[in-house]
């Protein structure tokens, strides 16, 4: 009788895992995020959020379509991205915003490099550098909840936090802006409406190993170290929880940076990643020409990442490095070979 084996490709592990499984972890850890952002900002939030999702997936349907590719929108890797995108616009964009926005992450930044887990940059992040460099008035025309007033329409446009830690000397955070950080009451992008929901969302991420630990940790701990260090007006000084709070830092940390297609692969370069993003955020926040550093010092990151992938690697699994000293008059061992 005979007997036809197929082999494949290594490693031969089975696991339950699936990326659609993962993608539907994230989405369970967004919705705090996104109940709080329209539970603030309202129709315009939920409009945003709706429109870039529809428009991610279409894109990525249509693209692949074309190309006679592989349909796969049921990933929800689409739906990620455009959430994403969305959480990193300003509450009430022209439509248009996120429809660009979204053709931008799916086609130019994902499908043209091959698909999910070939890109080098995070879309979203892609998107929103690229919408801020075309759109600059409409991407940073911050919308404030009506809640921070007693009269007025549903949203009026000001400064954000980081704007004012930036250009108002006289700026001093109290309790009050604090709890407006953790609890929904800042204006800014949409993701960024309450530090509280985000944390909760990331902390469930790590809890089901949807994430590593290693690139938030050391993203938000090496960015409070550097901006007590630094500081904003003398070494050793500043409201740092604050500065961890405001923006889209914890957004991020937990998650943008820790995208599997462009973070390292090893732990050791996952801290690196980590850290080399703190200190970006804080020399962008600090001394830039923009208040938020968060998008751009993830993407120098992402650029980063071949060569830390390259340059730290751990142990190859059943090789140990032999330290051999050769007696006097006997050949040295090199490569395992005398």
């Amino acid at each position: 009788m005979k007997v036809i084996l197929t082999v494949s490709s290594p490693p031969h592990i089975y696991g339950k895992d699936t990326t659609g499984r993962r993608m539907r972890d994230v989405l369970i850890a967004l919705l705090p995020a996104c109940a709080f952002a329209i539970y603030v900002y309202g129709n315009a939030a939920l409009a945003t959020m709706a429109i870039a999702v529809v428009s991610a997936v279409a894109a990525e349907y249509l693209f692949q379509k074309i190309m006679a590719k592989k349909i796969t929108t049921s990933d929800r890797s689409a739906v990620i991205t455009g959430l994403l995108l969305a959480f990193n616009l300003p509450p009430g964009v022209p439509f248009w915003i996120p429809i660009i926005g979204s053709f931008f992450a799916i086609v130019v930044v994902k499908q043209l490099f091959g698909g999910l887990g070939q890109n080098f940059l995070n879309p979203a992040l892609a998107a929103r550098a690229f919408l801020m460099a075309s759109f600059p008035v409409h991407m940073t025309t911050w919308a404030f909840p009506s809640l921070l007033y007693a009269e007025g329409p549903d949203a009026v446009s000001g400064a954000t936090y980081l704007a004012l830690m930036r250009y108002d000397p006289d700026f001093a955070p109290q309790m009050s802006d604090y709890m407006a950080l953790l609890f929904g009451r800042e204006g800014g992008s949409i993701g960024e409406a309450s530090a509280a929901a985000l944390m909760a969302g990331g902390l469930y991420l790590i809890f089901r190993r949807v994430i590593n630990w290693r690139i938030p940790v050391f993203y938000v701990g090496s960015f409070a170290l550097f901006a007590f260090v630094l500081g904003r007006d003398a070494f050793f000084s500043g409201p740092v929880l604050f500065e961890v709070l405001a923006g889209g830092l914890l957004l991020g940390a937990f998650f943008m940076a820790t995208d599997y297609a462009t973070s390292p692969i090893s732990p050791n370069g996952k801290i690196i990643m980590g850290v080399g993003c703190g200190f970006l955020t804080v020399i962008i926040r600090f001394f830039g020409g923009y208040p938020e550093g968060v998008s751009y010092a993830i993407l120098l990151m992402n650029l980063l990442v071949p060569a830390i992938d390259k340059y730290v690697r751990p142990a190859v699994y059943g090789r140990a490095k032999a330290r051999l000293r050769a007696k006097p008059g006997a050949a040295k061992i090199r490569g395992g070979k005398p």
